[in-house]
């Protein structure tokens, strides 16, 4: 039984490992592979820069999130700084001072 229990799960390691090799996903030769860039360009992304004078055009989703991490930013900065406090310390604090001043 223990033979048999053994063999069945060796086949199945090396199941294992085969079908991690040939399914495993990404480019092939591996992460540090050469890549698909044809030559250096230098810029970040591979854009290149505006003309001297001009501006950069936004594209369509930069305006949404800028706002979206900035409205985030601001909620949690000041959320979290305002929240009520809640720790279980303070409430016995508070309770042990009433009940002292109850006593008196």
């Amino acid at each position: 039984m223990n033979a048999a229990r053994r063999a069945l799960s060796a086949s199945l390691r090396g199941a294992q490992r085969t079908s991690m090799r040939s399914f495993g996903a990404g480019p092939p030769g591996g992460y540090f592979a050469e890549g698909v860039q044809t030559g250096r360009n230098g810029y970040l992304f591979g854009e290149t820069p505006p003309a001297p004078g001009q501006r950069r055009i936004w594209e369509d989703w930069e305006a949404p999130w800028y706002t979206a991490m900035a409205l985030a930013t601001g909620i949690l900065t000041f959320g979290l700084a305002a929240k009520p406090d809640t720790r279980m310390t303070s409430w016995a604090k508070e309770e042990a001072a009433r009940r002292i001043a109850a006593e008196k």
